[in-house]
């Protein structure tokens, strides 16, 4: 068993849902990124999302786009991104995973990417713009490394689309709860609920909700639908904003 399903499984044993922490490593720099991962991981986070900034996003909104160039313009890096996990799992074992674009991804080497991220220490894989579809090479490598491989899903995906993304996805489902981009408004519908039924409805694997988390009573409301909730930008915009991460993230592992 993998250790992002291990956490889930943990978790679900004492009835509590996963809080996954999404970071722009690189902002405002790797050393900050690394120290924000303790602070995380010290108030209460399960998992850690580490993003590896890239020009060109399609998901991510303002908050997280900023982040990005930000960590651009400190000159980080995919393969120092991979570095900096490795200096992390020095201190710490909390499942990481890479949100990364498959721009990089290519350019590096499929399977040199997977080798290294896999022996640096990342435990899965975010690539919003990599679609089960055209994902076979990547995932059979990332199957040989015992990486995660986590694809996301809509309150517009089809039965069809959710059975693909079920089959291609390890570790956890990662159901984006709004159709549009990072740090939107969050809306509870029955659209949104709809399909979430119709994904568990098809897979026993776990269903993590994230898009539009901003606060622990949203976080509250959420976690009831899921197995777990990521929160990116909010975390973001504090950092940004030089503000404190841990009681934020207390609060929301509180109201989970």
């Amino acid at each position: 068993m993998n250790k992002i399903e291990n956490v889930f499984k943990k978790l679900k044993q004492t009835d509590r849902k996963a809080l996954i922490s999404y970071i722009m490593a690189g902002d405002p720099d790797l050393d900050a990124t690394k120290k924000f991962v303790a602070e995380l991981e010290e108030a209460g986070a399960d998992i850690i999302e580490l993003g590896v900034p890239f020009s060109d996003p399609l998901a991510d909104g303002p908050t997280i786009q900023r982040a990005s160039e930000r960590a651009l313009q400190q000159g980080t890096t995919l393969r120092k991104v991979l570095a900096l996990v490795r200096e992390i799992r020095q201190t710490s074992q909390i499942p990481l995973i890479l949100m990364t674009y498959y721009n990089p991804v290519f350019k590096f080497g499929i399977e040199k990417f997977v080798i290294e991220a896999a022996s640096a220490g990342v435990n899965g894989v975010i690539i919003p713009d990599l679609i089960p579809d055209e994902a076979d090479d990547f995932i059979a490598v990332a199957r040989q490394y015992k990486l995660d491989t986590i694809f996301l899903l809509a309150p517009t995906s089809t039965l069809e689309r959710i059975k693909k993304v079920v089959k291609a996805s390890t570790g956890f489902i990662y159901y984006v709860s709004i159709t549009g981009i990072t740090g939107a408004e969050l809306s509870i519908n029955d659209p949104m609920k709809n399909t979430l039924n119709l994904i568990k409805d098809n897979t026993n694997k776990p269903v993590a909700i994230g898009f539009g988390i901003s606060n622990p009573e949203e976080a509250s409301e959420i976690s009831k639908l899921a197995n777990g909730i990521i929160v990116g930008s909010a975390i973001v915009k504090r950092i940004a904003g030089e503000k404190d991460i841990k009681e934020f993230t207390r609060s929301l592992r509180d109201a989970i």
